[in-house]
């Protein structure tokens, strides 16, 4: 579980306060206007972005330890592909920075790639495969990592409907085959509505408690109606 108790960001004169529980395996949306706060909550919840409060995963409290130390993987909105490696070793990363990789590492790289159906394009670097492959393997490297909380900050936004939708679809099934917990930042309703269980709902560095999607989508609060243009 995900406990969040009393955290909160000061950035100048913007504060973003959050209160809030995740049950394990739980894939949660987290939407919001721009500016709300959707990406400095995340960036608290994988270190980030100093803050106070706490941090509690699976009853251990996180907040003071490093990105790597927490048992959460990020991937960001670029997916941090380098170009001048191999999808493979793109993937390594994740597994060890140095990448040099022990044989059953290897295996579990390859695996991650043949996981989201990249198998074939191994040694193939960033610039000569496509948008969408790039965020597969992006998905792959947080994927061996085996954390329990993923993190992802709109890393399929600039992609179109039809391949969003795929790699939200490829996400939850992950998601489920490994138990781990999601939480997700989009400004598409239609994503929640397709691809999380709860919707966190952000709004001027407000937080708001996880809701059932289909209930806070049937009645949502006066600040989300507007964000919905409802």
């Amino acid at each position: 579980m995900l406990k969040v108790e009393g955290l909160v960001v000061q950035q100048g004169s913007f504060a973003l306060t959050a209160d809030f529980e995740v049950a394990t395996g739980q894939r949660v949306a987290v939407i919001g206007p721009s500016g709300a706060g959707k990406s400095t909550l995340l960036g608290a919840l994988g270190g980030y972005v100093p803050c106070t409060g706490r941090i509690l995963l699976d009853d251990a409290d996180v907040r003071d330890a490093a990105p790597d130390q927490r048992g959460i993987a990020m991937l960001f909105q670029d997916g941090n592909l380098f170009p001048h490696l191999t999808l493979a070793q793109n993937v390594g990363l994740g597994v060890r920075p140095v990448l040099r990789l022990r044989p059953q590492e290897r295996d579990k790289v390859l695996a991650a790639l043949a996981r989201v159906g990249l198998a074939d394009f191994a040694e193939r670097k960033p610039g000569d495969v496509s948008g969408g492959q790039q965020s597969r393997a992006a998905l792959a490297r947080v994927l061996v990592q085996d954390k329990p909380l993923l993190l992802l900050d709109e890393p399929f936004a600039a992609l179109g409907p039809a391949l969003r939708a795929e790699m939200l679809d490829l996400t939850s099934d992950v998601a489920r085959d490994t138990g781990a917990t999601v939480l997700m930042i989009t400004h598409a309703p239609e994503d929640a509505e397709r691809a999380a269980d709860q919707v966190i709902f952000v709004d001027a560095g407000r937080v708001e408690a996880p809701r059932a999607v289909a209930e806070i989508m049937a009645d949502p609060p006066e600040a989300l109606r507007a964000y919905l243009g409802r």
